[in-house]
């Protein structure tokens, strides 16, 4: 829970964040989840706290 609302304070959404225990004896495993991973963190798109927004020029 503090974790989460560590994430929460510093604007990172929780589901951009995984965890999954994996041995390192499993690297069919790790690549399928850093596959699963990054196409859900992708999907999301960028995170709004995050993007610069540009100042109007005059």
């Amino acid at each position: 829970m503090l974790f989460q609302n560590l994430m929460d304070y510093m604007g990172v959404e929780r589901s951009r964040l995984h965890f999954s225990w994996i041995s390192s004896s499993e690297a069919t495993k790790f690549v399928d989840v850093v596959k699963e991973v990054t196409a859900a963190v992708k999907a999301l798109g960028p995170n709004q706290n995050f993007v610069k927004t540009m100042a109007k020029v005059a």
